[in-house]
């Protein structure tokens, strides 16, 4: 869980037309331009240099930087979006890993479709969710493509939940943070298991950078859990990101 870059994009003003399964209304975007801020700050704590990109009109959820790309320490995805109104912010974020990853930067091809928020990485290993965003092809092709550099992959079904790390995240030390939705997923059964509770399923959406967990703010009893559990905590408030379906994970692309 080393990390030594991050990489971010501002929200513009677009964000309040973001997508949203949600009920909670759309997002003040000062508050949010703040809240982005403080997110930087904490990445920056845990010892990472963060590149920021500058905000994009054109893209409403354009902020959400780890849909369109999975970074690792020996190659980078380009992914095909699944959510059409998405489509095209790939671009960008292709030409800003170029500096980072040189030739090895591969691409998922139609008809697969694939987004970073259902890929979680566990040391060498990689974990895809097919939701509505990720097909099965999308998924083999990324498998594919990472095996080539020593990788490995395994595929987990679902519902219910948007994307695999709506409802789970590595944290490191063979620990899983995890709701109900994915606790008892065969593919997780050698994890120990931190259960969320059903009314701070939220937090299930959390970041481990190097000595860190950042959190989002206002779950105390995950916070307590992993505080129980020895791990050091940073809270981050993202109530703002979280109206138009986004979260921790969602903001930056870590390596």
């Amino acid at each position: 869980m080393k990390f030594k870059n991050a990489i971010v994009k501002k929200p513009s003003k677009k964000m309040v037309e973001g997508i949203s399964t949600t009920n909670l209304g759309k997002p003040n975007y000062k508050k949010a331009l703040k809240q982005h801020k403080n997110y930087i700050k904490a990445l920056r704590e845990c010892g990472v240099e963060v590149e920021i990109l500058e905000e994009d009109e054109i893209y409403p959820d354009s902020m959400f930087v780890e849909d369109p790309a999975i970074v690792t320490e020996k190659c980078a995805i380009i992914t095909n979006l699944g959510a059409e109104s998405r489509k095209g912010e790939e671009k960008e974020i292709k030409s800003v890993l170029k500096k980072y990853y040189s030739k090895n930067i591969h691409e998922i091809k139609y008809p697969g479709t694939l987004e970073g928020g259902d890929v979680m990485q566990v040391e060498d290993h990689f974990y895809i969710g097919v939701s509505d965003r990720t097909n099965k092809d999308g998924a083999k092709q990324f498998i594919n493509y990472v095996e080539k550099y020593n990788y490995k992959g395994t595929i987990v079904e679902f519902e219910d939940i948007l994307h695999l790390k709506t409802g789970v995240a590595y944290i490191g030390d063979n620990t899983l943070i995890v709701t109900d939705t994915l606790i008892d997923k065969e593919e997780f059964e050698d994890f120990n298991k931190i259960k969320i509770n059903e009314s701070e399923k939220y937090a299930a959406n959390c970041i481990r950078i190097n000595d860190y967990v950042i959190l989002p703010k206002g779950y105390p009893d995950t916070k307590k859990d992993l505080l129980k559990e020895g791990f050091d905590i940073k809270t981050v408030d993202v109530s703002e990101y979280k109206k138009i379906d986004g979260g921790l994970s969602c903001l930056s692309l870590r390596f």
